[in-house]
């Protein structure tokens, strides 16, 4: 299928307006036609790729390799295709999970493991990572906690999350032991 543009002529503001004339004028295409794209979607490369490689756990190697692959693609879409799969994911990979608390606190314990374990092994990289996928989880919890369009109970929940996963970013190892604390406190246990 070929990609052809629209074309009309536009009327005059008035007609001894020398600006407006009677002229024949393309819209944009991308709005105006369908047109067939000639590279897949980024879903179904996904598919293909791991239906070739077949992970049994989402690793950096394979992160990386279908981040590659796939590019131009942002981590976070990425990220949620392939939390789509169920496949095990490898923090910091993974990213962290907010739907509800549980799977906060969970997600932000792995990132603790994984800010560890990369600190220890001297990889500030991947720490630098980790740490960024606290803040930008925080900043998506901030956001929609400022949200009017958010109900009442929504904002109050992403206000709490932003709250955690702000002790995590002032001091990650003390976050375990203050969590239980918060919850005790709030009668989460």
């Amino acid at each position: 299928m070929r990609c052809t543009a629209v074309r009309r002529k536009s009327s005059p503001k008035s007609i001894d307006s020398p600006t407006r004339r009677n002229v024949e004028t393309t819209l944009d295409p991308a709005r105006k036609t369908a047109c067939a794209t000639e590279r897949p979607s980024t879903k179904r490369r996904l598919g293909e790729y791991l239906a070739r490689r077949q992970p049994a756990r989402i690793t950096e190697e394979i992160w990386l390799e279908a981040r590659a692959e796939l590019a131009p693609v942002s981590d976070s879409y990425l990220r949620d295709l392939l939390q789509a799969t169920q496949i095990p994911f490898d923090q910091p990979w993974a990213g962290i999970r907010q739907h509800t608390f549980e799977e906060l606190e969970s997600s932000l314990r792995e990132m603790l493991d994984a800010y560890l374990a990369a600190g220890a092994a001297g990889d500030r990289e991947r720490a630098r990572y980790a740490r960024r996928q606290v803040i930008a989880a925080k900043d998506r919890a901030r956001f929609t906690a400022g949200n009017p369009r958010s109900s009442a109970e929504k904002r109050a929940l992403k206000e709490e999350m932003t709250q955690w996963m702000l002790v995590w970013l002032e001091n990650p190892e003390l976050f375990p032991v203050w969590v239980e604390a918060r919850k005790r406190a709030q009668g989460r246990q």
